[in-house]
C-alpha cells in the first residue's frame, strides 16, 4: 500500500473522530501488514490531522485527542514482537512422532512436507487424514527412497495427496514441514519406525515468523524446480 492509500484509510477512520470496534480491528490488521516506515508514517500522520482539526475546530479537540491516542495505542499493538514459541523432541521414544501426528490433526488449511524418506505408517496416515478432510496437502521427497521397503510415498500418491520427488543425482535430504503457514517442523527426525524406536534424533517445533518464511521459500523453491 502506497503512502497517498495509507493517508486515505488513517483520514476516513477520522472522519468522525472515533474508532469503533471495526475501525480498530482494520487499522490492527493493517498496522501488522507494514514495514516500520509505512507504521512510522501512519502515526505521524494522525498526529498531523489532528493537528490539524484542533486548529480548524478548537472546540472538538477533546474528541480529536481521544482519536488519536486510539490510533497510536492500536499501532503500536499490532507492531508488539509476539513473543516465539518453539518447543524440542527427541528419539528413541515417541514424542517426536506424537508431536508431528498432533500438529497435522490440528492442520486447517495447508501442509507442506519436505522429507528425505516417509516409511512409518503413523505419519502416512496422518497425512492421508489431512488430506480427506481438505487440506492442501504438498509433499517434498527424495526419489531414491521411494523404492526402498516400507516407503510410503506410493501410498500418498494413490490417496490423492500431491507428491513430487527430486530428479537430481543428489539426495533431497530435508526433514521439515509447515503448518498452515505458521508453524515450522524441522530436525534430524526422519519419518521412519527406525527413527521412534532405535535412532538418537531431534524435532524443534516453532512459530518462529522468519524461520517459517525462509523455510516456505525454501520449500516452494524445491516444489518448482522437481515439477
Amino acid at each position: 500500500m502506497d503512502f497517498d492509500a495509507l493517508d486515505r484509510s488513517l483520514r476516513e477512520s477520522a472522519q468522525d473522530f472515533t474508532l469503533d470496534a471495526d475501525e480498530k480491528v482494520q487499522l490492527r490488521e493493517l498496522g501488522a501488514q507494514l514495514d516500520a516506515p509505512r507504521v512510522r508514517f501512519l502515526r505521524n500522520r494522525a498526529f498531523d490531522i489532528a493537528r490539524e482539526a484542533m486548529l480548524a475546530t478548537p472546540a472538538d479537540t477533546l474528541d480529536v485527542l481521544r482519536w488519536l491516542e486510539q490510533v497510536v495505542k492500536t499501532l503500536d499493538a499490532a507492531n508488539e514482537a509476539a513473543p516465539v514459541v518453539s518447543s524440542a523432541y527427541f528419539s528413541p521414544g515417541d514424542t517426536c512422532l506424537r508431536r508431528l501426528r498432533d500438529l497435522m490433526r490440528s492442520c486447517k488449511a495447508t501442509l507442506d512436507i519436505c522429507v528425505f524418506t516417509i516409511a512409518d505408517d503413523r505419519l502416512t496416515e496422518a497425512i492421508l487424514e489431512c488430506h480427506a478432510r481438505g487440506v492442501q496437502v504438498r509433499v517434498v521427497s527424495d526419489d531414491d527412497k521411494q523404492h526402498d521397503s516400507g516407503s510410503d510415498i506410493a501410498r500418498l500418491r494413490a490417496g490423492g495427496v500431491a507428491v513430487r520427488l527430486d530428479d537430481s543425482p543428489h539426495h533431497m535430504h530435508h526433514k521439515f514441514a509447515l503448518v498452515d503457514g505458521r508453524l515450522l517442523a524441522n530436525g534430524s527426525f526422519n519419518w521412519t519406525r527406525s527413527a521412534t524406536e532405535k535412532n538418537d534424533e531431534n524435532l524443534v517445533v516453532t512459530d518462529d515468523a522468519n524461520l517459517v518464511r525462509v523455510f516456505g521459500l525454501q520449500f516452494e523453491k524445491l516444489w518448482q524446480q522437481f515439477d
